[in-house]
């Protein structure tokens, strides 16, 4: 009975673990329903209620204004999306540039995420493990966080910069090869 014992633990373990993954992806989806998907549908209705008050070309004019600067526009209104309205709804002030400034911008703010990190963990909650885990090395050494979290925030800035930059200049150029207007 021994050998029969042992295959019927097998079966049963096999068969517990095949729900068991199951079930933690329905504690996944249950997570995602009552956290942040709520959450992203009160934030865009609440941007779309407050660009209707404020009326889309207004807010179409800030943002070109804002952004003509290229330096502004892929470091200033990168960092605003993303402390502002945060990881995911940051790339929604997309919607306000060019076709032609949109993958850089979304280059752009998609970089920052995780720069913002250890100063702002409120933009990027689901990032916050990665610093924490950098983090816990400095920390082991006894060395203060403020430090690294201001290195990642600045490094942070000058890489979307650059990214932006490089990204505007291919999209227009791929643009142009497909006689697109620029």
């Amino acid at each position: 009975m021994g050998v029969l014992d042992s295959i019927m633990d097998f079966l049963v373990k096999l068969a517990e673990g095949f729900i068991g993954m199951f079930q933690a992806g329905a504690d996944t989806f249950t997570g995602l329903v009552t956290g942040i998907i709520p959450l992203l549908i009160v934030l865009i209705t609440a941007i779309n209620a407050l660009i209707r008050m404020i009326g889309e070309e207004r807010i179409n004019r800030l943002a070109r204004r804002s952004t003509k600067n290229i330096i502004l526009r892929y470091t200033l209104f990168p960092v605003l999306a993303v402390f502002f309205l945060t990881n995911p709804m940051a790339y929604t002030f997309g919607k306000f540039l060019p076709e032609k400034q949109k993958p850089a911008f979304y280059d752009s703010a998609v970089s920052f995420v995780h720069p913002i990190t250890g100063l702002f963990p409120h933009a990027n909650p689901a990032e916050l493990f990665v610093y924490l885990g950098i983090s816990a090395g400095i920390t082991t050494l006894g060395l203060s966080l403020g430090p690294l979290a201001i290195r990642f925030f600045l490094v942070g800035i000058i890489v979307i910069l650059i990214r932006g930059i490089v990204t505007e200049i291919i999209t227009v150029r791929m643009m142009k090869s497909k006689g697109m207007e620029v």
